[in-house]
């Protein structure tokens, strides 16, 4: 009989657990690559970086033109990590915020990623840190170096949905160094990204 009850007592702990689980999964959301584009952060980004680009411009990069320019900064740096990881194998929202060479990089990985049949599911959690690292001007060219830690899921799969990389249960911290810049005497007000150190 004390066998029965335990039995029980195992199995209620078990319907409580996930139910917890699926509380948690609804409340904090999942976001893969197969949810599509985020077209209204993109026009954010596009939006943020463009105003920040004037004020670094008029007030001299100082501390209030900074802090607008990183939050566009982070804007367009969850952009084009999600826009990499979605699987239309091409990037589309992050076009404008990448330079030619950048660019061709990633399309050149996707394109790699494709030919093995893999793809690639990516949750971004968030930023837990955005900070400039330095910034200079070098001719019109005014280069901005970016500090980003941020947090994400991600993990790919082959054609058998079986896990070649990654833990689709696990938040993984990532350290980014992002160099974006911008020609002072164009008309394009728009920001790139333009380099990404290791």
């Amino acid at each position: 009989m004390n066998y029965s009850f335990q039995y029980i007592d195992i199995i209620l702990l078990a319907m409580i657990a996930g139910f917890i689980f699926l509380r948690l999964r609804g409340i904090l959301g999942k976001k893969t690559g197969f949810e599509g584009k985020s077209p209204s952060k993109f026009k954010e980004a596009i939006k943020n970086i463009n105003v920040e680009g004037s004020k670094i411009l008029k007030n001299n990069f100082d501390h209030e033109a900074q802090k607008e320019f990183l939050n566009g900064a982070k804007i367009a740096y969850e952009t084009i990590i999600t826009d990499f990881g979605d699987n239309d194998n091409k990037i589309t929202n992050a076009k404008p915020l990448l330079d030619k060479k950048i660019y061709e990089q990633f399309d050149e990985a996707l394109k790699e990623r494709t030919k093995r049949g893999h793809f690639a599911e990516i949750t971004f959690i968030g930023i837990n840190k955005a900070e400039i690292k330095e910034h200079k001007k070098i001719g019109n060219i005014l280069n901005v170096t970016v500090d980003f830690i941020a947090e994400v899921i991600t993990c790919v799969k082959d054609k058998e949905k079986k896990i070649v990389s990654g833990d689709p249960e696990k938040i993984k911290k990532i350290f980014d160094t992002w160099v974006f810049s911008r020609d002072t005497t164009s008309s394009n007000p728009n920001w790139q990204l333009v380099n990404i150190l290791t």
